[in-house]
């Protein structure tokens, strides 16, 4: 809740209004709000005893934050317009006055579509067409090319000199120019060229994915009217020319158009018109063209683009909310809204917060979050393709998601903290890889365990030489309070391998450690996998996706003696920073996961490519549906 707000301006009570569950919004196609009654919040909790702990079940659960009069705010039974907060620094805003973290900003909408309309031009502000420099050419300048720029006045000899100019480059470029419309108007007209092949290495999407959010971004992503794109889904393969599949390709326009902000709406010096332009809704309509520059028609490939760039901005925007919004109680409330709106194919199935888990035995998940406002909750998800066989896979994503990091009693420093919001982005890239996949209707059996918590100090909060019994059974002596993600991990990897049924895949994904920027980069994620054909598959995944990945030393056998403690089955940070960091952080998780479970599991550390210049970036969202087996990916 609102707590220590003693500024009244009302300009501020609207930037510090609480995201609703109600607010959740879609972010491709459609616009508009969920609303969830309060009898569908209601969730019936299953409470599995921990097989290591013999606890009663639990009579009550904690379902929203203590605020400052001590009243339990029940988030299951309140409207989108409750009052948060108490005592004299109530927030007392009306509720008409309220708005969501959606719709404080202008609403920015993307579609993929496939067709092209005679009378684009006059109704947009600018146009972009985006691919390899040899396409480009033989697409517009070569060919007729009537059927794209139908309405723009753009000579060939004015587009072969653009083509060039942005092409110069080692990292491709775009080329920019105001073109008049048929009808006399002026038109922001832009194309970018992709790099070469031989410019791009065998460890980047050969489309460089990454290089194309930038391009679109520098070239249009100031304009605020309505923008539409054409991409040319299409590459050299030596002299062959070949077709790509064009999944990555939505997900890195999306990422040029996130969803989150807190800017106010009127500046002090804008006038009228300016203030209606800024508040004006925006549509960025996309198609995808072949090698010969006809636009693709096929529905497959525009449900699964609207799907998986609706999926990177609900990631996006998760990761950009401040903490004192995004909460343990409200990460939950999405979850609930994601549900409802995707309807019987998927459900919350369990739901454990607060005291239920020291309960139950979620001895790390609890620990790192106990000392928080709102309690740390383990929320699990399901999905359930429509055909299911005996050979169906069944894979489960674990995702930390740490909504404020301080570092706890080993607490961070004024460089170190700030930033510290995006600590959630695994368990955000997994919700909406999760909510992708359930819109594609992808054919295998998904679980989402999201181990919810802020890691915050107070009287409660864990210390350092204290012993955690975990959900496995083992116990871990504390030596970094700072090292928190691996303990609700371990507490989520333990749940899934022991709870769910002929489970073939666990995937857990986090901003785990600072050593992963050092052992692969900002734009890779650190890859850990028990098994050698597993690495190379998901490997092949991230290049296929775009969410990139890299393999990181296997060893358990010759790190996990970095934990080793005098009075517990482990410590939970290495001894020797040194000695392969991110991979001894990952054989932590291992070490927890059910002694029966005999499949496949994976680790991703991406701390590095999970935000971008303080803006989150969705990553993990395309890893999974390439995983999940999705199509265009």
């Amino acid at each position: 809740g609102i707590q220590h707000a003693t500024v009244w301006k009302p300009i501020l009570l609207l930037s510090l209004t609480k995201i609703t569950a109600a607010s959740y919004h879609s972010t491709s196609t459609i616009n508009s709000a969920f609303l969830s009654s309060p009898s569908s919040s209601l969730i019936a909790l299953r409470h599995p005893r921990s097989p290591n702990h013999n606890h009663p079940p639990p009579t009550k659960s904690i379902h929203g934050c203590f605020q400052h009069d001590h009243r339990r705010l029940l988030r299951s039974s309140i409207s989108s317009t409750a009052l948060r907060g108490g005592g004299e620094n109530m927030d007392r805003t009306p509720p008409s006055a309220r708005v969501s973290i959606a719709e404080e900003k202008k609403l920015t909408s993307i579609s993929f579509v496939g067709s092209v309309d005679d009378d684009e031009a006059s109704s947009t502000e600018a146009t972009v067409v985006i691919g390899k420099a040899s396409f480009l050419r033989s697409i517009l300048t070569e060919k007729e090319s009537d059927a794209l720029l139908s309405n723009l006045n753009v000579p060939s000899d004015i587009l072969e000199a653009m083509i060039t100019s942005a092409e110069g480059g080692t990292k491709g470029g775009s080329a920019s120019s105001y073109v008049l419309t048929k009808d006399g108007s002026s038109h922001r007209f832009a194309v970018c060229v992709l790099p070469d092949n031989d410019k791009i290495s065998r460890n980047n999407h050969p489309m460089s994915v990454h290089r194309m959010t930038e391009l679109i971004s520098s070239s249009v992503g100031s304009v605020k009217g309505h923008v539409r794109m054409f991409v040319v889904a299409a590459n050299k393969k030596g002299e062959e020319d070949e077709s790509v599949i064009v999944g990555p390709l939505a997900t890195a326009i999306a990422k040029v158009y996130p969803l989150y902000s807190r800017k106010t709406r009127a500046r002090k010096d804008d006038d009228e018109k300016e203030e209606e332009q800024r508040n004006k809704k925006q549509n960025i309509l996309v198609s995808f063209l072949d090698k010969d520059g006809n636009v693709m028609t096929d529905g497959t490939i525009l449900k699964t683009a609207n799907a998986a760039a609706e999926g990177v901005r609900l990631a996006c925007r998760l990761g950009d909310a401040y903490p004192e919004e995004l909460t343990t109680d409200e990460f939950a409330s999405e979850c609930r809204a994601i549900a409802e709106k995707l309807g019987p194919s998927v459900s919350i199935t369990e739901e454990i917060v607060g005291e239920d888990l020291d309960a139950m035995g979620y001895g790390g998940l609890y620990g790192v979050g106990k000392a928080a406002t709102c309690p740390p909750r383990l929320v699990v998800m399901t999905y359930t393709p429509e055909e299911e066989t005996d050979d169906t896979e069944t894979v489960a994503l674990v995702g930390k998601g740490i909504v404020y990091d301080t570092g706890g009693l080993s607490l961070k420093g004024k460089t170190g903290m700030p930033g510290m919001k995006s600590d959630m982005c695994g368990a955000a890239g997994l919700l909406g890889g999760f909510l992708s996949a359930a819109m594609i209707g992808v054919p295998k059996r998904v679980y989402l365990v999201l181990c919810l918590a802020e890691n915050a100090i107070g009287p409660k909060a864990v210390r350092n030489d204290d012993i955690l019994s975990m959900h496995s059974g083992k116990t871990v002596e504390i030596n970094n309070s700072d090292a928190e993600g691996r303990l609700v991990l371990a507490d989520g990897v333990s749940h899934a391998t022991t709870y769910f049924d002929k489970l073939d895949l666990v995937l857990d994904m986090a901003t785990l450690t600072g050593a992963q920027l050092v052992a692969t980069g900002k734009l890779h994620g650190g890859l850990l996998a028990n098994e050698a054909e597993l690495e190379q598959r998901v490997m092949k995944a991230g290049l296929q996706s775009g969410d990139l990945c890299f393999p990181l030393l296997y060893a358990p056998e010759l790190l996990m003696k970095e934990f080793d403690s005098k009075v517990a089955d482990m410590k939970n940070s290495v001894k020797d920073r040194g000695n392969a960091q991110s991979s001894c952080a990952g054989h932590f998780i291992e070490e927890h996961l059910n002694a029966s479970y005999k499949g496949g599991w994976v680790h991703i550390d991406m701390a590095g490519p999970s935000t971008k210049n303080e803006i989150s970036t969705g990553y993990g969202v395309g890893l999974v549906l390439s995983l999940l087996g999705a199509p265009e990916f």
